[in-house]
């Protein structure tokens, strides 16, 4: 490896090869669901294709040779000379885990370990056509393989490099001193308009490209009477198809718009024009003769109306001469984006907390102002606030893509481990959020997926004689819903018996056989979330060990977000996560216990109401309100809060706010409501860390300071 390379260079390739590799990931599993799209296979072959460039610039050798070994698969299958089949797709995907190790060692500086031998092997044995024997020496049919790519680059795409152009030169010293004397006449030919020297003509150029490549695309059918030349009579060919042109067509070159039709023909509309037009230089002659290949392509192409003589004249310039209109047209432009780094991105959101503190605090001082001028600055700074926030905001936001591009292939891999059929649907791919709950969230699905595959879907017998599909389905969706994000995991599996988890639950000791009893479906569902508990008999390395659920619960607590399950017993599951946008700003109801502010997360409040505290009943040692016909656990948090609060006489009167945890709602009385404010979360002290029920502080309008309130753990902790 060049370590000592540009580091610009290398950053570039970092993030060009790291876009493709994540997308190569979905389009291999995909592939697999549809073997025979052609534009898939293409896609794929270009994407080794261009790592493979960038790591050769590199000097990563052993990149270099993982990528042009699975490059050669997709070249075969491409031509369809292989199908594609599970047991290929089970090497080719090993072969892009190397890759993506290899990538991340290159981007922490270190030299990239290569890929096994016998991964090579294996991809070696898969480049050859169907039927045919593999390679007895691995080694060696890599070397012939990296010797056709040379020699037959231009398949590949990209101009002709400055070791193939000096070799072409040598090739014609070689011809002119060598040459016998049947093909004489054809090199005074060709030399007599270059004149001596060292300069080469177009014509020498042209009959070297032939030479090396075979005959151009459109150097149409060999002339009636005549034997078709074969790779080593390629002089007398060449003058033989000038003379036809000379003939017939004179001087009149195509023109550009027929010459991009006659791409279109052959290799359909898009692309890059210079990739297009080298990828018209057919294999090497030595391969394929190059009547055989020029017959193909006439008979599919059809030639421009009133202008068929025509292309014989570009023969050979097909590869080189017409990437030069391409360079000109897409003439270097302005760039629009421009790499920041994230530590930037943090420290501007920070500055723009601040700002915010500081409109929150102008706002209350305003209010209490009756100058108009002061409410029309106020007013003026509030809307560029919340713009700029929007605007910040915004430069931190990444596509859930990014997390749902990994889920086919950890899907497709663990439906092949279980011998289960599943397909996965993903809905809302481009739904944006806050890059820190994108990375935040990877793991809680990954279990939340692997959960839907491994309990939910059936094994394929199992699903026929409950009169379903072999083939399951799993459903990931992301959708925003005002400032929030809405995550779903769907199956169409078994579903959950809520008697079982009954019985779980008083088997492991969570819940006595009487209180299990009264469980509603819903609460036994949320049971999958406890610490510890597992429906499965048998512990595999999947699943069983009640860990999982248990771990995105907390993670998703973390994020001030919501879970919920629905389900129902023979016709699947659906998990929902709900998540703010955005860690940084966050919106609160304010409240006052005693003398002292507190900040509810907006995301966790239900609804808010007066209530008369006399009419509060109690349950099983538990003060409890009954609102709308439901039945609410009600807790004092001042007792809690609140230094010397618990020995105080109680109010008959009381606000109430209502809040929930998942499909938990309890009620918290307050002494006050001081109403919503987005608030910035500031981390707590060192003396503070690590207080039960406390997310963090803020500064509020009046200048305060409020304790950020954690729902989740201050139940937790005080609510037993």
């Amino acid at each position: 490896m060049a370590l000592d390379a540009d580091e610009e260079i290398l950053q570039d390739f970092l993030v060009e090869a790291g876009e493709i590799l994540e997308k190569l990931s979905e389009q291999l599993v995909d592939l697999e669901q549809n073997p025979d799209d052609s534009d898939l296979l293409n896609a794929i072959f270009r994407g080794f294709h261009t790592v493979k460039g960038g790591a050769g610039f590199l000097q990563l050798d052993a990149l270099v040779n993982c990528c042009h070994s699975a490059e050669n698969v997709f070249d075969i299958l491409r031509n369809h000379k292989r199908k594609v089949d599970s047991e290929l797709m089970d090497v080719v995907l090993e072969a892009l885990d190397h890759v993506n190790a290899m990538f991340e060692q290159v981007r922490h500086h270190e030299e990239p370990t290569p890929a096994p031998e016998e991964l090579i092997a294996a991809l070696d044995a898969l480049a050859q056509p169907a039927g045919e024997p593999a390679p007895a020496n691995a080694a060696v049919a890599s070397e012939e393989q990296n010797g056709s790519d040379e020699a037959g680059s231009g398949d590949d795409g990209g101009d002709i490099t400055d070791d193939e152009f000096e070799r072409l030169l040598d090739a014609l010293e070689e011809e002119k001193s060598s040459a016998p004397d049947s093909s004489g006449d054809a090199n005074e030919s060709s030399s007599g308009d270059g004149g001596s020297g060292d300069d080469i003509s177009d014509d020498e150029f042209e009959a070297l490209l032939d030479q090396l490549h075979g005959k151009g695309q459109f150097s149409g059918p060999p002339e009636s009477g005549k034997a078709a030349p074969d790779s080593q009579d390629t002089s007398a060919a060449k003058v033989a198809g000038d003379e036809a042109s000379d003939s017939k067509g004179g001087d009149d070159l195509i023109s550009d718009d027929e010459f991009e039709k006659l791409l279109d023909d052959l290799h359909g509309k898009g692309g890059s024009p210079t990739a297009e037009t080298a990828k018209s230089t057919p294999p090497p002659a030595a391969k394929q003769p190059a009547a055989k290949s020029v017959d193909a392509k006439t008979d599919k192409s059809p030639q421009p109306a009133g202008k068929p003589e025509k292309a014989p004249a570009e023969n050979g310039k097909a590869g080189v001469t017409p990437a030069m209109p391409a360079r000109d047209a897409n003439a270097p432009v302005a760039e629009t984006s421009v790499r920041v780094d994230t530590k930037r991105l943090d420290d501007i959101m920070n500055m723009v907390g601040e700002l915010v503190l500081v409109r929150n605090r102008l706002q209350r001082l305003g209010a209490q102002s009756e100058d108009e001028h002061m409410h029309k600055a106020v007013s003026n700074l509030d809307v560029v606030t919340t713009d700029l926030q929007s605007a910040v905001m915004a430069t931190r936001m990444q596509p859930i893509k990014k997390v749902f591009g990994r889920f086919p292939r950890v899907v497709r891999d663990l439906a092949r481990s279980l011998k289960k059929e599943i397909n996965l649907e993903m809905h809302g791919e481009e739904t944006d959020l806050d890059k820190n709950l994108v990375e935040a969230l990877s793991d809680p699905l990954v279990h939340l997926v692997r959960n839907s595959v491994d309990h939910g879907i059936e094994a394929p017998d199992v699903r026929e004689k409950a009169g379903k599909p072999r083939q399951g389905r799993v459903t990931l969706s992301a959708e925003q819903e005002g400032d929030h994000i809405l995550l779903s995991i769907e199956d169409d599996g078994a579903g959950m018996d809520p008697d079982v988890l009954r019985r779980k639950a008083v088997e492991k000791g969570i819940y006595e056989q009487d209180a299990a009893d009264r469980l509603t479906n819903t609460e036994c569902y949320n049971l999958i979330f406890a610490a510890g508990f597992s429906t499965k008999e048998q512990i595999s390395d999947v699943s069983g060990r009640g860990v999982g659920m248990d771990v995105v619960k907390t993670k998703i607590s973390q994020l001030n977000g919501q879970l919920s399950v629905e389900s129902e017993l023979g016709k699947g599951s659906r998990i929902v996560i709900k998540v703010p946008l955005t860690l940084a700003i966050m919106p609160t109801l304010m409240i006052m216990l005693g003398d002292q502010s507190f900040a509810l997360p907006l995301v966790n409040v239900v609804e808010i109401f007066h209530l008369d505290l006399s009419k509060k009943n109690i349950v099983d040692g538990r003060e409890c309100i009954v609102v709308r016909d439901k039945v609410f656990p009600l807790f004092h948090i001042k007792r809690w809060l609140v230094k010397g609060a618990a020995g105080q006489p109680e109010p008959e009167n009381a606000h109430v706010v209502i809040v929930a945890m998942g499909t938990r709602r309890v009620g918290f009385v307050v002494d006050q409501l001081i109403g919503q404010e987005e608030v910035v979360i500031k981390p707590l002290g060192r003396a503070l860390q690590g207080t039960p029920g406390m997310a963090g502080a803020t500064i509020t309008g009046d200048g305060r300071i409020a304790l950020i309130i954690d729902v989740p753990s201050l139940l937790q902790n005080y609510g037993k």
